[in-house]
């Protein structure tokens, strides 16, 4: 397994998981909080799209497509968390977004040379990602991470363990 089939393992495993703890997540329950201060599912999805696209976006400059007008400013981290349905996209919209940017994920990393995945980066990415390849690596855990949170609210709305 070379660096690029890491990546692609790694993304791989987190859509395994993120699709199947979404899959009987209905619309209102994507607004629903496990406790008063966690994101709701229907923030997190948007945050997380946000994140892989700057992630590549920093690693490949110029490699992404745009994203809706407003999409950073809502989803950034520490921004404001409403309940207000219409300050939300619909689940689908999430899901085919996500596709879209996970696509264009896949095609970036497809394109790049093992010493493309050593170029520094920099500008607002976590502390631990110093190269293009730290990056990459952090997409599928970010996603990971926030699909963990969303179990509480499955045990909550008593749902299925399923992993």
């Amino acid at each position: 397994m070379d660096f690029k089939d890491a990546v692609r393992s790694s993304l791989a495993v987190a859509d395994f998981m993120v699709n199947g703890y979404l899959a009987d997540i209905t619309a209102e329950e994507l607004l629903d909080r496990p406790v008063p201060t966690a994101n709701h599912i229907a923030w997190q999805l948007g945050h997380l799209i946000m994140a892989e696209h700057h992630l590549v976006e920093v690693s490949v400059p110029g490699s992404m497509p745009e994203l809706p007008a407003g999409w950073n400013e809502r989803y950034g981290r520490g921004k404001p968390v409403t309940d207000n349905p219409a300050d939300y996209i619909s689940k689908e919209e999430y899901l085919t977004l996500a596709r879209d940017v996970r696509a264009a994920t896949l095609k970036t990393l497809e394109r790049l040379t093992p010493d493309d995945f050593d170029k520094p980066v920099s500008g607002s990415v976590p502390p631990w990602v110093k190269k293009a390849g730290d990056a990459f690596m952090t997409i599928g855990g970010h996603w990971i991470l926030h699909a963990g949170q969303w179990v509480v609210l499955r045990r909550k709305l008593r749902r299925e363990v399923m992993f």
